[in-house]
């Protein structure tokens, strides 16, 4: 889950990429970097933290040139430290480079094994290392066809921004699993995860980058091709769930409407008789919750208020409170939850371990029942393609039903939406345009990896919180 941004044909790129970052800043915490050119040379800044906290002003004014791309990073290959910030940036024989990713390369290990047999050093644990090597290798007389040949011999999900000293190339994989749109403000070319971060800009949203092209911006303007075969359209369904913003336009809809749209399909498939009140978990669950309060009836409230100043690290006491992480991001309203039946909305249940915490937290404000709906099947499998999912062995559904953990979480009850109904609410009912593979285990690539096996066999186990 990162966010990528690239702009050319603009006095302020580093500025306006920053700006644009700081809007896809949802998509990573652990990092972030831009890359200008200025057509003679890349210059680059990355460090970890966040986007704010980074580019300072005095930063952005070594970043000069017409181009840049950014990158905030949440790492799902590779740990979270500076070499793996992104983008990555390299010279080699045919000139200087940077690549920023958003996805994972489920064949990365493969690939890197036979580049390091065949003398290849590795600067990082990052995945998208693997495809500047293998660009570096090819003999193609282009970049653009270097990148191809590179990108033929991948397996997963991308969406890449190349920079180079005098143009920017970008490529989504031929499943289309992370997003990617194209924009423009003025007389520059804009390129995003996302549409938020066009909004921010002002710049005006043309349309989303389609599975399998490529889009080549230099001098003489912008061109796009299909390099690769077409295949069977793998657009993360989880994107729609909980990872974009709700402001965005993501694969042709609304990320706010179809949540709510999960919300109301929810509420049909999941009713609570009798609720006095729906609340949401926030902010991901709001607009699932205004959704189901829409079709059911049920009045909605604010239960439970977030905290938008919790850093990234604190000092727990010693005599340690209860919940205590949960608490210092979530707290509940009494006065709204004394005495109620509430139903409460989430986007998703991983572990289980959160919703536990936050059930128990709504019970001993007051809430005589809790019923817990999820607004997502449930999460059985762990995800390859760019979602920092566990393992199986640590996905509470993978192992136990429905009613296992509602026990565990103190639930009154649990109810989740159908994989059916899921594809309704997204406008796929054949199920043939998303990716559904963390529900439903039918994954879209063939080579997932060798832990694969160990974890299909692995079951998780209920602890007690």
């Amino acid at each position: 889950m990162c966010g990528i941004f690239g702009i050319v044909g603009h006095p302020e790129a580093s500025n306006l990429t920053y700006l644009g970052l700081h809007a896809l800043q949802h998509r990573g915490q652990e990092s972030a970097g831009i890359v200008a050119s200025d057509g003679e040379n890349l210059r680059a800044h990355r460090e970890m933290g966040l986007v704010a906290d980074i580019f300072t002003a005095p930063v952005i004014e070594d970043l000069p040139g017409g181009a840049a791309i950014g990158h905030v990073r949440y790492s799902t290959a590779g740990v979270s430290r500076l070499k793996n910030a992104q983008p990555l940036t390299v010279e080699y024989v045919g000139g200087q480079m940077a690549v920023a990713h958003n996805g994972n390369l489920v064949n990365a290990e493969e690939l890197k094994k036979a580049l390091e047999a065949d003398g290849a050093i590795f600067q990082s644990d990052s995945d998208t290392e693997v495809v500047i090597h293998l660009i570096a290798r090819s003999k193609q007389p282009s970049f653009e066809q270097k990148v191809v040949e590179a990108l033929g011999r991948v397996k997963g999900a991308y969406s890449l921004l190349f920079l180079t000293e005098k143009k920017l190339v970008a490529v989504r994989d031929p499943f289309g699993f992370r997003p990617l749109v194209l924009g423009r403000l003025k007389n520059s070319w804009v390129l995003a995860s996302e549409t938020t971060a066009l909004d921010l800009i002002e710049a005006e949203f043309i349309r989303e980058i389609e599975v399998g092209e490529m889009v080549v911006i230099d001098e003489g303007g912008m061109r796009t091709s299909h390099p690769f075969a077409p295949s069977r359209q793998g657009r993360c369904i989880f994107e729609h769930v909980y990872f974009a913003k709700p402001d965005s336009v993501l694969f042709g809809s609304s990320v706010y409407e179809t949540r709510k749209e999960l919300g109301r399909q929810l509420a049909r498939e999941q009713p609570v008789p009798g609720a006095d009140l729906v609340i949401a978990v926030p902010d991901s669950g709001v607009p699932a919750a205004i959704g189901y309060a829409q079709a059911s009836g049920i009045p909605y409230d604010v239960g439970l208020i977030r905290s938008h100043y919790v850093g990234r690290t604190f000092i727990e006491p010693q005599q340690s409170i209860r919940h205590f992480g949960v608490k210092l991001k979530l707290s509940a309203v009494r006065q709204v939850l004394k005495g109620k039946r509430v139903v409460v909305v989430d986007d998703s249940i991983v572990r289980g371990t959160t919703s536990r915490k936050i059930v128990k937290m709504l019970k001993a404000a007051g809430a005589v029942e809790v019923h817990l709906r999820i607004s997502s099947p449930p999460t059985q499998w762990p995800c390859y393609y760019g979602i920092d999912t566990p393992s199986r062995q640590e996905l509470i559904a993978s192992s136990h039903s429905v009613e296992e953990i509602a026990r565990y979480v103190t639930a009154d009850s649990l109810g989740y939406i159908s994989l059916d109904g899921l594809g309704t609410a997204v406008g796929d009912r054949e199920r043939t345009t998303f990716c559904t593979a963390c529900f439903s285990g039918q994954y879209l690539t063939g080579n997932l990896g060798p832990s694969v096996p160990d974890e299909v066999k692995s079951t998780p186990k209920l602890v007690s919180a």
